[in-house]
């Protein structure tokens, strides 16, 4: 199942908010907090997410694509995976990839998605 949007911004800055944790409280719904050894994250990056309620989720990066997508375990599950595809130089779509498992995910995937092309309209006035 896919969730998809496109961006009036340019692919490497869709990226960009997809790769800072200091981003994620802003965008994903589901996220809380973030408690990684670096602020960006790579291949086979550990961490922990805190959800809404508290509890804290250790989770790890399990497929990387540099500049195109990423994929992570949460909890020892397969989770949502991120991609952005560049459509032209400045305009983009992000697709967050929602496992089998997880079908009633994708209203959070929906407001993740209204709350990056916000943000990146922020971020792109700078």
């Amino acid at each position: 199942m896919i969730e998809a949007l496109d961006l009036g911004v340019p692919a490497a800055l869709a990226w960009r908010l997809l790769i800072d944790t200091d981003e994620w409280p802003r965008w994903g719904p589901s996220v809380r907090a973030v408690d990684v050894p670096q602020r960006l994250i790579g291949p086979g990056l550990h961490g922990r997410v805190q959800t809404p309620v508290g509890l804290w989720l250790a989770f790890e990066i399990t497929d990387w694509q540099p500049e195109r997508a990423w994929s992570w375990r949460v909890a020892g599950l397969p989770a949502t995976g991120h991609e952005v595809l560049p459509l032209d130089a400045g305009r983009c779509q992000i697709r967050f990839l929602i496992p089998p498992w997880a079908p009633l995910y994708r209203p959070v995937c929906r407001q993740a998605l209204q709350r990056i092309a916000a943000r990146a309209q922020v971020v792109s006035r700078g």
